[in-house]
Parts: structure tokens; sequence; C-alpha cells
């Protein structure tokens, strides 16, 4: 049986490259294509070649449409707006869609829900196995703990970050709000700056560290009277969510239409 072939979406930045080092090193699946938008000096360009190696025979195109036409999974970690297009493209081409992108706004899932009626969609803030456990963690402790508990997400990324909280802080927020049988919206409380007031019971607050070069670290701390629990993930290579990326994408390929996460991927 002929192994999947995948393509990657925004392959000329650091993520898309690591993804395609990825795919290539697999024994698992092959790549079949690289997109990039219309402005990228790399159009046109054998893909192996514009990262600076051999030739792969991979010709990176700004026509999504032609990509994705031949593929049977594509690994996109771009931006919304991008990713809501791919979404479309990929549920008319049958393939699975795996959704690293961070920043989605209710609309934006509202289109990628409506795709994923005719394809698996593979979504997560956080493709590593570690963050996987950890929002399950989170969501056993915060059942366990009462909401005498304050609960807090700290992240910390690179200073190319566009969005605040990430994705994986959101995770873990949904995972602690659903651990005390609510939604994230009716407990969130973004970060905080001057005069604030007393802290509400219950409510789960947020802050973002950027700067350098950091890869990834989240912690989830739940704080009392007299003590403090603190779940902690740190990510030092971005190959981690490469390769959950591209198990998502080779788990996907026996699935029916519809929306998964890596719990799902993972047996969570």
């Amino acid at each position: 049986m002929e192994k999947p072939g995948i393509v990657i979406t925004g392959a000329s930045g650091r993520m898309g490259q690591m993804l395609v080092r990825t795919v290539m090193e697999s024994d698992q699946a092959r790549l079949v294509g690289a997109i990039e938008r219309q402005v990228s000096p790399w159009i046109g360009r054998d893909l192996g070649e514009a990262m600076g190696g051999a030739a792969i025979g991979v010709t990176v195109t700004d026509d999504p449409i032609e990509a994705i036409a031949k593929a049977q999974a594509v690994i996109d970690f771009t931006s919304p707006a991008a990713t809501v297009g791919f979404a479309e493209l990929a549920a008319q081409a049958r393939a699975v869609h795996v959704i690293g992108t961070t920043g989605l706004e209710p609309e934006h899932l509202a289109k990628i829900k409506a795709a994923a009626r005719h394809a698996p969609i593979v979504r997560a803030g956080n493709m590593s196995l570690g963050v996987n456990l950890l929002v399950g963690l989170t969501r056993k402790v915060a059942a366990a703990l009462g909401d005498d508990w304050d609960v807090e997400v700290v992240e910390a990324h690179h200073n190319r970050k566009v969005d605040a909280p990430s994705g994986t802080a959101l995770m873990l927020g949904e995972a602690a709000a659903e651990g005390r049988g609510h939604s994230l919206d009716d407990l969130r409380t973004p970060a905080r700056e001057g005069i604030t007031g007393a802290r509400e019971k219950g409510t789960i607050g947020f802050s973002a560290i950027r700067g350098g070069d950091i890869v990834g670290e989240h912690d989830v701390m739940f704080a009392s009277a007299g003590e403090r629990l603190i779940l902690r993930h740190v990510a030092t290579d971005r190959a981690i969510f490469a390769r959950g990326a591209l198990r998502a994408a080779l788990w996907g390929q026996d699935k029916g239409p519809g929306e998964y996460d890596m719990a799902d991927v993972l047996g969570l």
C-alpha cells in the first residue's frame, strides 16, 4: 500500500521547515507538496534547495488547490484565515487536515466545523504527547480541588509569537474549567493590569511571557491558603510538535469525517 502523501503549508517558516524534515525522515509518509504565500521568494523553487540543501523534487507552490488535490493529508501551522481556506480545500479532496494553527476565533472554528462534515480534521493547540498528558492531569486536578483553589495558567514563548494566550494555554484553561463543570468563557480572567480589585473566586487567570527563542513553557498553578500545586511542561525542541502532527496525519487516514483532537490520536 502506498504511503500517504503529505502537503505542508507555510513551508518556509520555522515550523514549516521542521514539518518538512519530519515527513522526509519518516518511513511512513511521503512529502508531495509545499505551499507558500504568493509573495514568498520560495515560490517556484525546489523545496530542498530553498531550505539550503539538495533538490528533493518538490516545487514550492502558491496554488493550494493543485497541491492538496493530490494529497492524503495536509499539515497546517499557518494563520487563522489561511487555515479556514485550507480546511475547505482539504474537505473537497477528502484529505485529513491537521491543524496546529492558534489564534482561531469563533467564526474560524465555525467554518472548520463545517469542513469537518466532509473529511477528518485533527485540531489541537499543541501536538506534543507531554502537553496532552498535562491537559488530562489539569482536568483531573481541577475536578478534585474545590473552587477555593485559584487557578492560574502561565505561558512563555519566543518573541515572534503573535497571539496570546497561546493555544496550549487555552487548552489547559479549558481543561481546568471542564474539571469544574464549566466552560472557560464562564471563568476566564484575561491578563491583569492596573487596579483590578480582589480576585473573583473560581476564576481562571492567564499570563503570557514573550522573549528570546523560548520554544514553549506552560505552568498550571493551583493555589490555596498555605499551599500551591504546579503542573509544568517545558518544550525545548519544535520537533515534538512536528512528530505529533505527523502522527495525527497518519492516524486520520482511516477515520471518517469529523473533528478530532490529540487526545483522540493518543487514545487518552
